[in-house]
């Protein structure tokens, strides 16, 4: 067994082992931490792979930005979790049948050589060798030549769904005063304005 191999059996076994920490641990800071670490292991498969690029991209987009605001958020709100998940089991058949159908997926996809042995040959976009061309610039290549209308149907479906995530979350607190706009743009002198006559001696 050679070092790479060693250190593919290793990144593997921690990534796989914080995955399933993931969804088993009850203290939800700790999922999140987990999540982190399973994060940090798939950027070492992906160094083991010659991905750095994709690898630098899961570091600093997915554990710089998303895990740490996942685990400020978590932190920071009074977010009663027994409360959701006392009604997580009417969900249950659903989640159940979107497992069974992205398991059957993950079959397919892991044992597709196996089903189908030319499946391997029938790639229209080989990747380049490393002296030809740098696997950031064949991936910049794929994804803006190629794949440009799903990369931007891809930021599309993010928009709306952040989007919907900010309309179905706004909550508006009718103890504290709110600028409207228009309602200022449509003052007049009349409405904005008020003469009050004072008697000489009297004072405001």
């Amino acid at each position: 067994m050679g070092l790479q191999a060693l250190f593919f059996y290793l990144f593997a076994f921690v990534a796989v082992a914080s995955a399933f920490m993931v969804i088993s641990a009850r203290n939800p800071v700790h999922s999140v931490l987990f999540l982190i670490l399973t994060f940090v292991n798939a950027a070492g498969l992906f160094l083991l792979t010659g991905a750095e690029f994709l690898a630098m991209i899961l570091l600093v987009v997915y554990v710089g930005a998303v895990a740490v605001l996942f685990l400020f958020v978590v932190m920071m709100l009074d977010i009663d979790f027994a409360e959701l998940r006392s009604g997580a089991l009417k969900y249950a058949p659903i989640a159940t049948l979107i497992g069974v159908v992205v398991a059957a997926e993950l079959v397919l996809v892991i044992g597709g050589s196996v089903i189908s042995p030319e499946a391997m040959n029938a790639v229209t976009m080989p990747i380049p060798a490393l002296a030809e061309r740098q696997n950031t610039a064949a991936l910049g290549d794929v994804l803006y030549t190629n794949y440009v209308y799903f990369f931007q149907l891809a930021g599309l479906v993010l928009l709306v769904a952040m989007i919907g995530a900010i309309v179905l979350t706004l909550r508006h607190r009718t103890n504290i005063k709110r600028q409207d706009i228009s309602r200022q743009v449509a003052r007049t002198p009349a409405t904005a304005v008020k003469v009050v006559k004072v008697k000489p001696g009297q004072g405001v």
